[in-house]
Parts: C-alpha cells; sequence; structure tokens
C-alpha cells in the first residue's frame, strides 16, 4: 500500500469504530505514537490519519491532552409518528412554499444549503467531458446535423445497462429509454401506470418535486411512514395493498431523498415480493444509488424483480454533467407504453450528449469520479453533522446518510421551521423546511441541509448563523 493509502485506511476504520459507537463521544484517541506502534505506521502516516478525522468533524486535538472523540448528533428515533391517511392531494400551503423555496435558490447573492445539486466546477468531471464532446464531434461531425431519433444513444445505454450489474440488476440495453433527466423518467413511469383520479403510495418525507407532478397529472397522494434509518414501513405498506388502496407507489430504496437512509437487502426483497404479488407497479427512483458510501453497491429493488412491476429510473444530473439532463428508465412489463409516450412527449435525447457520456463511462472515467466523490461527501457529511451538533439547539436530531449529501435535521418539537426559513430567507440563506417534504404539510420541526457545495467560510459561517436563528422560532 502507498503512505496515502495507509492513512486513509486507518481514518476509515477509526471512523467506523466512531460511527459503531466502540470509540463512544468523548473518549480518548491512543497517542500518535502508540498507534503508530501498534499498525506499525509512521508517525506522519498516523498524524495524517488523525488529520483526516478532525476534517471530518469526528475528532478534536486537546492541547497537552491528545485526541478525543467529539460529541455526535443523535439520529432521529426510529418509527414515524403517523398511520397511512387517506388519499389526498397537496395543500395548497405546501406548493406556495415549494415555489418560494425554488424562487429563493435561483436569487444571486444566496447561501444556498436547499438545492441538492452539486455547485463548483469541481464536482464535476467538465474538463474531461469537453475534450471528449470534441473526440466525439470529431469522429462524428454529422452528428449536429441530424435528428435524434429513439432509441437513442446505443452506446450509453449499454453502459447504463452494465453498471446496472452493480446494483444487481440485469437489465437490456434495448429496454432502456434515455430521458430528459430523472423527472421525465418519472413523468412517463406515471403517465404509463396511472389515470387521473388514482392514488400513488408515497414515502413520508419524500422527495418534493413529486408533490407538483401529481398535482399536474390529477394524482392523490398515501403517505407512507419511512424510517429515519430503515426506510418504508412495508407493514403498513402491505396493509394498504391488501385494501387495494394503492394504484402505485414511488419509492427511493437506496439513499433515500430527504433521509438519505437505505434499505435492507431482506426488506428490498420483500418489498418486490409485495408488488409482484399483489400486481401493484413500483418506481424505484435510484438516483442517488451509487453514491452509497460503501465500497460495494447495496442492490436495487429491481435486482428482485420477478415479472415486470417494478420500474427503475435514474440520471447523471448529480454525478456527472447537470445541464446535460440526460437521465434514463427501465420500465418492466411497462416499457412499451413508456416508449410511444416519450416519442410523443419529447421524441429523443441529443446524440451529442449521450454519446459523450457513453464514451465516459466506457472509459472507466467515471469509477474514477464516483470513487472521489463518494470520499468527499463522506467527508462533508461528517463535517456538517459536526458543526450541526455545535451550533443548533439542544435537542437537535439529524441523520447519518448512508450515502449522498443530505441531511434531514429534526429540531425539538417547538420549533417551526417555516418561520425559520423566512426568517434565513431575509438574511440571504435558503434552506428547505419539513412541510416541502409532506402533501399533507408535516414535518413543521424538520428541515433538509444539502452540503454540496465547497465548506468554506461562507457555509459554515450560515450555518452557524441558522443555528441562531433557530433559537428565535421556538414556541
Amino acid at each position: 500500500m502507498t503512505t496515502a493509502t495507509l492513512y486513509q485506511q486507518l481514518a476509515d476504520d477509526l471512523s467506523s469504530a466512531i460511527n459503531l459507537g466502540t470509540l463512544p463521544p468523548g473518549s480518548r484517541l491512543p497517542s500518535v505514537r502508540k498507534t503508530a506502534s501498534s499498525r506499525q505506521l509512521s508517525l506522519n502516516t498516523v498524524v495524517a490519519a488523525y488529520r483526516v478525522l478532525e476534517d471530518r468533524g469526528l475528532i478534536e486535538a486537546r492541547p497537552q491532552s491528545g485526541y478525543y472523540v467529539r460529541s455526535r448528533l443523535p439520529s432521529p428515533a426510529r418509527g414515524a409518528s403517523h398511520r397511512p391517511g387517506p388519499a389526498r392531494g397537496t395543500d395548497g400551503a405546501v406548493l406556495d412554499l415549494i415555489g418560494a423555496a425554488l424562487k429563493a435558490q435561483q436569487t444571486p447573492g444566496y447561501i444556498d444549503m436547499a438545492l441538492a445539486c452539486p455547485r463548483g466546477g469541481d464536482f464535476y468531471p467538465s474538463a474531461k467531458l469537453a475534450r471528449l464532446m470534441g473526440q466525439v464531434l470529431r469522429k462524428q461531425p454529422g452528428l449536429v446535423g441530424n435528428y435524434a431519433l429513439p432509441p437513442g444513444s446505443e452506446r450509453l445505454r449499454t453502459q447504463i445497462a452494465r453498471r446496472g450489474l452493480e446494483l444487481g440488476m440485469a437489465l437490456q440495453a434495448d429496454n432502456i429509454i434515455l430521458t430528459h433527466g430523472a423527472m421525465e423518467a418519472l413523468q412517463l413511469a406515471l403517465r404509463a401506470i396511472t389515470r387521473p383520479g388514482d392514488t400513488v403510495g408515497i414515502e413520508s418525507p419524500t422527495y418534493f418535486n413529486l408533490l407538483p407532478l401529481f398535482t399536474s397529472l390529477g394524482l392523490k397522494a398515501v403517505e407512507i411512514p419511512t424510517d429515519p434509518q430503515h426506510g418504508l414501513a412495508l407493514d403498513a405498506l402491505e396493509l394498504l395493498l391488501q385494501e387495494q388502496r394503492l394504484n402505485a407507489i414511488i419509492a427511493m430504496p437506496n439513499v433515500h431523498n430527504p433521509l438519505g437512509c437505505s434499505m435492507s437487502t431482506d426488506n428490498k426483497k420483500r418489498l418486490a415480493a409485495l408488488v409482484n404479488r399483489h400486481r401493484v407497479p413500483l418506481i424505484e427512483d435510484a438516483l442517488y444509488a451509487e453514491l452509497q458510501f460503501g465500497d460495494a453497491l447495496q442492490p436495487a429493488v429491481k435486482a428482485f424483480d420477478q415479472d415486470g412491476w417494478v420500474l427503475v429510473c435514474a440520471s447523471y444530473t448529480k454525478t456527472l454533467a447537470p445541464d446535460f439532463r440526460v437521465g434514463w428508465l427501465e420500465g418492466g412489463r411497462f416499457g412499451e407504453e413508456i416508449k410511444k409516450l416519450k416519442f410523443a412527449s419529447s421524441i429523443a435525447e441529443p446524440l451529442v450528449l449521450c454519446e459523450t457520456l457513453g464514451a465516459f463511462l466506457e472509459s472507466g472515467g467515471y469509477d474514477h469520479h464516483l470513487r472521489a466523490l463518494k470520499r468527499r461527501y463522506a467527508l462533508h457529511v461528517d463535517k456538517v453533522r459536526a458543526l450541526i451538533a455545535e451550533y443548533f439547539p439542544p435537542g437537535t436530531h439529524a441523520t447519518n446518510p448512508s450515502g449522498g449529501f443530505l441531511i434531514w435535521v429534526e429540531l425539538p418539537e417547538n420549533y417551526d421551521t417555516v418561520a425559520l426559513f423566512h426568517a434565513a430567507i431575509a438574511e440571504r440563506i435558503s434552506i428547505s423546511p419539513g412541510p416541502l417534504y409532506s402533501p399533507g404539510g408535516r414535518y413543521r420541526n424538520a428541515l433538509r441541509l444539502s452540503c454540496c457545495q465547497p465548506l468554506d467560510e461562507r457555509y459554515v459561517g450560515a450555518l452557524q448563523r441558522l443555528g441562531e436563528l433557530a433559537r428565535s422560532v421556538a414556541s
């Protein structure tokens, strides 16, 4: 192993011990010299590892005393506080709040802790993609002079199918539909499997952009409790299926937005079995599935689908090229209907962009980029959780995500994050209050924070100020 690998491995080992509670908050780490001796490492290697842990916010150095594990935020309590209720449309106040949050995100000069899209050129391989695009155009100059037609880039579809194997999915390139981002994939899937007036089961909390989408399609939602650590409550879902109350389901089993949690493999198997047995389609949103922090990716629910009742979609907007807006969808037994809907709505995706992405995936560059990106997000999540513990009111809880860059924060019950949102907007800080993530406006004491931007002085200062503002919105 290289020195860099050794210190990174030591940092990861100690980070795991801290997260598992083997090294509890307040405990003293072995001295640099003792660790070097026991691990047979150089002093410089141990010092470098301890610095990584400091950067992650996991430990702190105390003068003339050594290194200590910092106090850690508790995760939100297991179990949801509500049962599935009646089907309903989205509350108008929630839609208005979504509009206000999106407007704030688009206003120059704001410190944005709300947007779940990495900002900053070093989060994307932009220069490499630009060079690849030039190579693609030199080899195929006619691309820009032709209309793109379905099914689109075979190179990209082949690479998507190949990468699906890492999530346990046996996909075929011919069945993959290229879309204009993940939102078009979700819309096409919903149009294929539902009709206006139908009821869709959603996780609670859920991805907030589903709510205006449901409204536009005339769909009603049933909120299904979703555990901050374990994901969708399958007992509640099974009861809804037995009562035939659902026409479809949407879920994010891997790296949930906004909770960051992932379901266990056993629960994914059970979920696949439930939808196949009851013949109710499940749209699996795998947008963040490749951002799992573990080296080996945990499988998708689609990996256990028997009869095509699981549709799976994702995109490359969060990891590679947000402005390309290239996503994909595998529609299971609904694939042919979705192909017709795609042709009727937007025909096909630009070949230049898709060929460029396909070439990047083909080269192995994406795997290298993902490894670096996941390490960076793991560090950011640890550091931001430590800052929340330092600056936010006592009694605050926060999720410890299994991947990605989103943290769900729960303040004590008497705090109002909608009021916090407005107070923060007045100081040009943008956040996402909890009611955005529920058609019924639940989670008034919660908020989602993103840490997919440089954690510079502006970000840290804004987080500190947000903690101060939070104290002013307690009832």
